[in-house]
């Protein structure tokens, strides 16, 4: 097995199209895992950690820009407001020594449906892009077109992830996860949620209940086709007992699960409809107290 170990972002580009088939590692917590279990015996290792621009991340009030390799613990302690869905799900990852390691570029390029980065990415709207770089130049993937299969992204073998693109919340964002234990697990499944009151739009996430993530849609255009006839969105009302059951039943409806060692498809979709009814309650009790204090 090769070893590459490229200074530069031009010379890992370089590196990549001369070995498309070798492997980027950063942080190395799924890679590693592969490796060492002979999952993935690649040809060669395209070793990104001296390439210092994928640590980096901007903000310039709409759109934060995350490099795909800042680690988790950063996330939690400098994106917490204008990324706080994807805080809540940094929160969630693994171990502290995991979560100083891992990244949301590592999760994309891993695109595993269990990933914890993925629901939140989802859910923080349909202007979340995946920027992919190779030494052809740079494109913009809609997180929506990213997801082809289990363990499989859209990725062109010569690209590389550089960074994503997330729209900076203007709404409460949530989290949830269902876990055999409470820390350290994959996900059974996850449910990621967030409100967008400046376009009127609601988002969801789906991790782990289906061969990709993806999004409850149907359950998204009800949700806000409720807000917007009743004008909840100016007056922070009560959603209501049946908005809420019917939410739920909606995303659990979006699902695809199986049986595997970590629960049944059947379980999976029950916690599901539990973790939307509670992550949309929790988020419009937010945004309710929001437009009561500016009243």
């Amino acid at each position: 097995m090769e070893f590459l170990r490229p200074a530069t972002w031009d010379e890992a580009l370089a590196a990549k199209a001369e070995n498309p088939t070798a492997l980027p590692i950063s942080g190395g917590t799924d890679v590693m895992v592969e490796l060492n279990f002979d999952v993935h015996r690649p040809s060669a290792i395209l070793d990104l950690n001296r390439v210092t621009e994928l640590t980096e991340w901007s903000h310039d009030g709409d759109v934060v820009r995350l490099g795909a390799s800042v680690p988790y613990s950063r996330i939690i302690d400098e994106l917490s407001g204008p990324l706080p869905g994807l805080a809540l799900a940094a929160h969630t990852v693994g171990s502290p020594q995991i979560r100083n390691r891992g990244s949301v570029g590592g999760n994309l390029g891993a695109a595993s449906p269990a990933g914890d980065s993925h629901p939140a990415l989802l859910a923080a709207g349909r202007d979340v892009y995946v920027e992919a770089a190779s030494v052809r130049g740079t494109r913009l993937i809609a997180i929506d077109d990213f997801y082809t299969g289990v363990k499989r992204n859209s990725l062109e073998p010569d690209e590389l992830i550089r960074a994503v693109r997330i729209p900076a919340a203007d709404g409460p964002q949530q989290f949830s996860k269902i876990g055999t234990r409470n820390a350290m697990v994959i996900a059974v499944c996850a449910f990621g949620f967030a409100l967008h009151p400046k376009d009127g739009t609601v988002g969801t996430g789906i991790g782990s209940a289906a061969p990709t993530p993806r999004r409850a849609v149907e359950a998204e255009e009800y949700l806000r086709g409720v807000l917007a006839e009743r004008g909840l969105w100016q007056s922070g009302g009560l959603l209501g007992a049946e908005v809420v059951q019917r939410f739920g039943e909606l995303v659990r409806g979006a699902a695809s699960p199986i049986d595997d060692v970590r629960g049944t498809a059947a379980y999976r979709r029950h916690a599901l409809a539990v973790m939307a009814r509670r992550t949309l309650t929790w988020t419009w009790n937010d945004y309710s107290k929001q437009i009561r204090s500016a009243a």
